[in-house]
């Protein structure tokens, strides 16, 4: 596989979105930026929401919608790459925000649930009804750890429901291609988790102890970032440490696994785009990279594309 670099100098990017014309839209966490790479590679910056923008989506408004974290990790420069650390005492929590593509306008949709704050949202995936999951990731700092939440809601800041609770570390989140699922990951412990539907934003939450389907780890130690899902069905998770794309296949016995590599500790996001959804994009944070390549099956299509 020829893994190509597009964009450079990124400050720790993530959230990669695929536009209908040609361009990646990025987060950049460290600077608080969202930036447009154009397929020469120039950059464009689109808006300055602050915070820690992390995972994006378009909505059915055409709007991007963003997982702010609010500046939830301290970021530091180790060996020249850029390594998140603990939540810095003055964090205050995250939010949802949406953000107009095309002025810049940054507005905040969720701060709260059922009066609660938000503690870190990361990561996020729209279904047809123009509602999308998100996960909140918690915060930690040298003494504890403050668990995460998987959410759902409605785009137009109608209603927010928190789904599960008491999740590790809950990170990407995707949908399988019949909508009957909803796959989330869990960055410490390197697990992937399958919540079956029965409606839209509504969990049928298995018997016993888990608080989803166990679908599969990381055979060694890594973390999962954020995903993305294949058109086949298969799940492709960021992986830190390992550095590449951990694929599974859901419904497969035993449940199929591959690893691809990528030059960079801390691969964090997958998109895909082009005419043929074959073009991968994927976001190598420590090194402030953004890369390409072409991928072995189709991604699947997103609800909602610009």
């Amino acid at each position: 596989m020829q893994i190509k670099e597009i964009a450079g100098d990124l400050k720790f990017p993530e959230g990669p979105v695929a536009m209908d014309d040609g361009s990646v839209i990025v987060v950049e966490i460290w600077s608080g930026e969202i930036t447009r790479i154009k397929p020469d590679g120039s950059k464009q910056t689109v808006a300055r929401p602050g915070g820690g923008p992390n995972g994006a989506a378009i909505g059915p408004d055409g709007h991007l919608y963003v997982c702010n974290n609010g500046s939830n990790f301290e970021m530091n420069l180790v060996n020249g790459l850029m390594i998140p650390g603990h939540t810095p005492p003055q964090h205050k929590g995250g939010w949802i925000e949406r953000v107009n593509i095309s002025t810049g306008k940054v507005e905040r949709l969720y701060e709260t649930c059922d009066g609660a704050k938000l503690l870190a949202p990361n990561d996020l995936v729209f279904d047809t009804t123009g509602g999308f999951w998100f996960t909140d990731h918690g915060s930690n700092n040298s003494e504890r750890r403050l668990h995460g939440a998987l959410y759902y809601a409605r785009a137009d800041g109608s209603k927010i429901t928190k789904v599960l609770r008491e999740l590790t570390s809950p990170n990407g989140v995707g949908l399988s291609p019949d909508h009957k699922h909803v796959y989330y990951a869990e960055t410490m412990p390197g697990r992937l988790w399958d919540l079956p539907l029965s409606a839209p934003g509504v969990g049928a939450v298995p018997a016993g102890f888990t608080p989803a389907n166990f679908v599969g780890a990381y055979p060694g130690l890594a973390y999962f970032d954020s995903l993305g899902v294949q058109a086949d069905g298969g799940v492709c998770i960021a992986t830190i440490l390992a550095g590449g794309i951990s694929t599974f296949w859901p419904g497969t016995t035993p449940v199929r696994f591959e690893h691809t590599p990528f030059p960079d500790i801390l691969c964090t996001n997958i998109c895909w785009g082009g005419k043929d959804m074959r073009t991968a994009y994927v976001t190598m944070s420590s090194t402030g990279k953004l890369a390409q390549c072409e991928w072995r099956s189709p991604g699947l299509r997103l609800a909602y594309n610009a």
